[in-house]
């Protein structure tokens, strides 16, 4: 896995990749049966050192990079998928962003406990009525009132939402002027007033949980807004393509555990008396999957490696929104070609759902809609293209 990468680095997923394998691993079978959550096991990341990848040492963070960040998600998600995209809604769709737009005082108070473990966090943005025009078409209201906010709304597809303690929140603070009238809210969800609506069972990533979120009168201290009022789309702008970024090193992650079950298989699994890794058939779907997974991986790194540094002004625009939107929809694609290969070489095996092909394949189509869909992400490129 760690080829193309230089030592420093390669240590880095070795790392990561070794946890996974020996806490993960054993986790994935019951968390795909059950829908279950291993909460200690994600809360032990603190300890170990893999939660607060991008945040200062100060601060309790481990004081990398995202390109670290990257390589942690991809590790954990070639051995355990659910529990990476859980890690990753907490430590880039929550944690980062807190940390690139909260004041020096909200860092001290928030962030450490999203570090240690002590906290886990979520992202509150898609509501029912609103997934691709999730700023426009927003209907969560969060109204002054002296010191607090009373927020009132839906939040639908939350990914850690039945196990946040707590979640970053996108409301509009001045409804008339739409999407220039959003504020950005750190919300405990031990608040009164916040509940999960419902628990949503899904096809593919079981035990990462997912539910809606219902706020009903929950009041929000004016302590916990980050920025200023209406200013939520700064904040959200400014980490959506490093959120993106976060999706190719998963899918990079599913497709190396693809091939590497693929090649076990084809070398164990005999036909007409021999291995059926012998048939030139099976060797071209082998060859492809090696090919799709070489050059997303390489285009992953390069995506993380020019993001590396976004400036807080830098995201939601420009090259930066078109190079996290290309790598998203380049990797989903490939890795949903890895996978057809992959059930296909595997046969009736394939299609059966407690099998660990069968698992992976289950994954692929949140990752062509979720992050914004393959559709918005063609828009956003061709948009930068014709732009000038």
């Amino acid at each position: 896995m760690s080829r193309f990468l230089p030592e420093e680095r390669a240590q880095i997923l070795e790392s990561a990749d070794r946890l996974a394998r020996e806490r993960l691993a054993p986790l994935a079978p019951r968390m795909d049966e059950e829908e279950w959550w291993p909460d200690e096991a994600f809360r032990a990341l603190g300890k170990a050192g893999f939660l607060g990848v991008t945040v200062p040492p100060a601060l309790g963070g481990a004081g990398l990079d995202l390109f670290a960040s990257g390589l942690v998600a991809q590790a954990f998600a070639r051995w355990n998928h659910a529990f990476a995209l859980s890690w990753v809604a907490h430590e880039n769709l929550c944690l980062n962003n807190i940390l690139r737009n909260a004041n020096d005082e909200q860092r001290e108070r928030l962030v450490p406990p999203l570090c240690d473990g002590s906290q886990i966090g979520c992202l509150a943005l898609t509501e029912p009525g609103a997934g691709s025009d999730a700023l426009g078409s927003m209907a969560t209201t969060a109204v002054r009132d002296g010191d607090d906010y009373v927020v009132n709304g839906r939040k639908l597809y939350i990914t850690n939402g039945p196990v946040a303690d707590v979640a970053l929140l996108y409301a509009k603070t001045d409804p008339s002027r739409g999407a220039h009238g959003i504020s950005a809210f750190v919300v405990d969800m031990a608040s009164p007033g916040v509940s999960v609506a419902k628990k949503l069972v899904k096809m593919g990533f079981r035990g990462s949980q997912t539910a809606e979120l219902a706020f009903d009168d929950c009041r929000v201290p004016v302590a916990n807004r980050l920025g200023g009022e209406n200013t939520g789309v700064a904040c959200l702008m400014s980490g959506l393509d490093l959120e993106r970024a976060m999706i190719p090193p998963i899918c990079v992650g599913i497709a190396e555990r693809a091939l590497e079950l693929s090649v076990a298989h084809a070398q164990s699994r005999k036909q007409f008396g021999e291995p059926i890794a012998n048939f030139q058939m099976i060797q071209s779907r082998l060859a492809d999957m090696v090919v799709a997974i070489d050059t997303m991986r390489v285009y992953d790194y390069h995506c993380l490696e020019a993001l590396n540094d976004l400036g807080r002004e830098e995201g939601g625009r420009g090259w930066a929104h078109s190079l996290s939107a290309t790598s998203v929809l380049y990797a989903a694609d490939s890795l949903n070609r890895v996978l057809d290969h992959a059930v296909q070489i595997h046969g009736g095996a394939g299609y059966i759902w407690d099998t660990e092909i069968n698992r992976l394949y289950r994954t692929i189509k949140l990752l062509e809609i979720g992050a914004g869909t393959t559709e918005v992400r063609k828009l956003i490129i061709a948009r930068e293209l014709l732009k000038g």
